[in-house]
């Protein structure tokens, strides 16, 4: 603020105004793509050693605003710290991603710590939190985050990343109450977590629904829309001034009146919608966020030029915010990154 006028790109962005450059930051953008991230991650030992290290996880946090200067940082954890702090047993494979023991009885379920307990775990993310307020650049945008209860189900349920969800699915018809007791209590956490990270300092959330796009007609509407909803709901009983960005990825015509069902500021778009079509059904309730394909991270060129300038046109009549249409990847190259944001920024 400077004399009470938000001076943010973002926080504007979110709060409903067009600007003639939109706000840019990439998700993942502190990740494996940058030799520096990688430097810090074998200094910490393993990724969740990172999460839990506040020193070093403000570290990776800040390395992209260093190298590139987006207009906001997003919070280094995982979507998964909710479930560990929750009692399940988390840990990773190289190569293979997360592993955690299942939740498919009720028995399973009935182990589970109670809500308040979580912050015993997470304490050290909200210390991160507090060190970035204090480290970054006065114009950027501090972003925490959790994973959406579906998707956080999906792994807890699975104890594994699925391509389609199946063990969850299952669990939904074959149990359907203790399906919506785990999904109850993914819910009540993630409001306690974020609710604690905004009280930490983080000026906006999001919340990340990576696998919405395999809920279709009422699952999606009971198991994405609802959650999102809540937690939103509560967040702006606590918070008013906390702008909230929801991701239901993949959703389709899902996207359609997202913001109004769910009481978000911004939706988050992937890139397997246009942004034309974007622009006619998603942003005209409100900011829209994305969604250049992380492909482009890769191979960079013209193409990656050319997109880039097709959705700042397609998206320049509303808010939005630049950003790819999922997590850029670590084949990405640095160099692409800094193509895209000259693109936004010089047109």
């Amino acid at each position: 603020m400077k004399d009470g006028v938000q001076t943010k790109t973002i926080l504007r962005a979110l709060a409903g105004e067009t600007l003639p450059t939109p706000p840019i930051w990439m998700m993942r953008q502190a990740g494996r793509y940058l030799p520096e991230y990688k430097a810090t991650r074998a200094q910490a030992g393993d990724f969740l050693s990172l999460c839990y290290n506040p020193e070093l996880a403000a570290e990776v946090t800040l390395q992209p605003i260093r190298r590139y200067g987006f207009d906001a940082a997003i919070l280094f954890a995982d979507i998964l710290l909710i479930p560990q702090a929750l009692g399940a047993d988390l840990w990773f494979v190289t190569g293979e991603g997360p592993r955690l023991s299942t939740i498919t009885a009720q028995s399973d379920f009935d182990v589970l710590k109670p809500v308040d307990a979580v912050h015993d775990t997470l304490n050290p993310i909200y210390e991160t939190i507090k060190i970035l307020r204090r480290e970054l650049p006065a114009e950027t945008t501090l972003i925490g985050f959790a994973g959406a209860p579906w998707t956080v189900a999906t792994y807890m349920i699975a104890g594994q990343g699925t391509p389609d969800q199946a063990p969850a699915h299952a669990l939904m018809q074959g149990n359907t109450a203790l399906f919506e007791a785990l999904l109850d209590r993914i819910t009540a956490a993630t409001i306690e977590y974020l609710s604690a990270q905004i009280e930490a300092g983080a000026e906006v959330v999001k919340i990340f629904d990576s696998w919405a796009g395999s809920l279709k007609g009422e699952a999606f509407q009971k198991y994405a829309v609802a959650p999102c909803a809540e937690i939103t709901a509560a967040l702006k009983a606590k918070y008013p001034h906390i702008p909230v960005i929801g991701f239901p990825r993949e959703a389709g015509d899902g996207y359609i009146g997202f913001h109004g069902k769910t009481g978000v500021d911004c939706v988050a778009l992937d890139n397997s919608i246009s942004a034309d079509w974007a622009a006619a059904n998603v942003q005209v309730d409100g900011c829209v966020q994305g969604n250049l394909a992380s492909s482009h991270m890769v191979t960079g060129g013209q193409a990656l030029v050319d997109e880039t300038r097709a959705i700042v046109k397609a998206l320049s009549n509303g808010p939005h915010i630049f950003n790819l249409g999922h997590g850029i990847t670590p084949d990405a190259d640095p160099e692409n990154v800094t193509l895209m944001i000259e693109t936004v920024r010089g047109g």
